[in-house]
């Protein structure tokens, strides 16, 4: 059984010494936990103990574990081999048009930056890294595409990033001369998407998780090979070459009762074979007797024209059980029309479903992999609202 060992990556341009592991670890011959470079950081220490690095991985031919999220609890290891890894880089140049070079902009120890280095390297390239030490620089990410060389040029974002791409002309432009941007991670608003077709963004939202070696649906359609099903409960099902093989240690796990697949737990619907994300099963705020799916809310939110970024959540209240929150980021030289944004909510949605509060915030935390921390805004919202009991929050 191979031993699982930490690759330590860089955030910056040292990770470039790291590549020729990343080879090895694509070609089976090392297994692989990728983590930060500061062996201090407290997310290392909580993957490496809670993944047990130095333990042997049970999948005989297992090259990489990577860590889920753990936005729930205890993060959880999927493994993945040389071939469910080629199968993703395969599907996605497939899909986009065929193999190219790639700028990384993500945190390469997540599965979506991680995946920028493979498939560049599994097509031959060299994969280019902006630096990400200060954090994402829209001006700064500009300088390095104009620098990526390929025959196809790609690169991928969350959609926090994309807001920031968009309010910067010179880095819109050079993103509108790629190839592809890839933006996942977390859903992207309808709104958002929009703007970036306009700008002449070629934008394909992605959909995926550690689980399925990243993206694995793009705009609503499953890559060559892949299957989505609506299972029980309207989870989302997937299917294909690209699944991981189980979770590290954790065998039996029955979101991978059947081989080949994992149940997510996220729900869905298909028409017509597009597959429409309606929200995590556990995400759903219970108000006033009503179930109300905190992305619905976020995308009718997200369609106002001064909001550049919404998350909308659940705290307790004592009358309705939970009130919905939401909190937004004003979209630059814009201020949010408070009670125009509950009315849109209660036409389009539920007038249970309108916010009873809306904070607007310069800014929403992130976890590491460039996703809304929506349990420490939660936290965040809970104190501030708690100090103003009384008076409105607007």
């Amino acid at each position: 059984m191979p031993v699982l060992r930490a690759l330590p990556l860089a955030a910056g341009p040292a990770l470039a010494e790291s590549f020729s592991s990343l080879v090895a670890m694509a070609a089976g011959a090392e297994c692989y936990l990728p983590v930060v470079d500061d062996p201090l950081a407290p997310d290392r220490q909580l993957l490496e103990s809670s993944l047990h690095v130095g333990s042997p991985v049970e999948v005989p031919d297992a090259c990489l574990v990577i860590a889920t999220s753990g936005s729930t609890g205890e993060p959880k290891g999927a493994i993945h081999t040389p071939a469910t890894l080629a199968a993703s880089a395969d599907a996605t140049h497939a899909r986009l048009g065929g193999p190219g070079n790639w700028l990384l902009a993500l945190p390469p120890h997540h599965i979506g930056g991680l995946q920028v280095l493979l498939r560049a390297l599994r097509a031959g390239f060299t994969p280019a890294v902006a630096d990400l030490r200060d954090g994402f620089d829209a001006e700064r990410f500009a300088a390095d595409v104009a620098l990526l060389r390929g025959p196809r040029r790609y690169t991928s974002l969350v959609p926090t990033q994309l807001v920031a791409v968009l309010a910067s002309r010179a880095a819109t432009a050079a993103v509108a001369d790629l190839d592809a941007v890839l933006v996942g991670g977390a859903a992207t608003p309808p709104a958002l998407h929009d703007r970036a077709r306009q700008a002449g963004i070629p934008i394909v939202r992605t959909y995926g998780m550690s689980e399925t070696g990243g993206g694995c649906v793009y705009d609503g359609r499953p890559l060559d090979g892949v299957s989505v099903t609506i299972g029980a409960d309207d989870r989302v099902v997937l299917s294909g070459p690209m699944v991981a093989r189980g979770y590290h240690r954790r065998p039996g796990d029955p979101a991978f009762a059947v081989p080949g697949s994992f149940r997510t737990d996220d729900v869905g619907r298909l028409d017509d074979g597009v597959l429409s994300v309606l929200g995590r099963a556990d995400d759903g705020i219970s108000t006033g007797g009503l179930t109300v799916s905190p992305q619905v809310v976020e995308a009718v939110l997200a369609e106002d024209p001064a909001v550049a970024e919404c998350v909308v959540v659940g705290l307790p209240d004592e009358r309705l059980g939970e009130q919905v929150v939401a909190a937004v980021v004003a979209s630059a030289g814009h201020t949010p029309d408070i009670e125009a944004l509950r009315r849109r909510v209660a036409q389009r949605v539920h007038r249970f479903a309108a916010p009873r509060r809306i904070v607007v915030r310069d800014s929403l935390p992130l976890r590491g992999s460039g996703k809304v921390d929506r349990r420490a805004l939660r936290s965040l919202l809970a104190d501030e609202l708690s100090a103003q009991i009384g008076s409105p929050v607007d």
